[in-house]
């Protein structure tokens, strides 16, 4: 089963870094809040750059003057399982130690970054 990973990402604002293994990388979307670990907590996603699957183990600090400078932990990880895909839904089933469970993500219009946001919540 393809892996995910969460990275609690402590930079210029603390975020966490949701990264899911498809098509030989991790595709990354940064959660300004803590992911929703309960039914009906909605969390904005911006889709960021993939990241190669190595970086699934990456903890540590990325130091100033880098890109994401700040410390980098591991917040959960695990497996998955892709249900459903297409560009506008990702649906898939999380074992991780923290989140368990069916999740989407669902792309919309909304904010500065439209073209990049999504919602990520619990479905069941």
């Amino acid at each position: 089963m393809p892996i995910f990973v969460i990275h609690r990402h402590d930079a210029s604002h603390l975020h966490w870094d949701l990264r899911l293994e498809m098509d030989g990388v991790l595709k990354s979307w940064a959660v300004p809040k803590e992911p929703p670990a309960k039914k009906g907590i909605k969390r904005l996603a911006i889709q960021v750059e993939d990241h190669d699957l190595s970086y699934a183990d990456f903890e540590g600090i990325i130091p100033e003057g880098n890109y994401g400078a700040g410390r980098v932990e591991i917040w959960d990880a695990g497996t998955y399982e892709l249900l459903k895909k297409s560009e506008k839904e990702i649906e898939f089933d999380l074992h991780g130690k923290k989140l368990k469970g069916k999740f989407v993500l669902v792309k919309t219009n909304y904010g500065k970054q439209k073209e990049k946001s999504w919602l990520f919540f619990k479905i069941k």
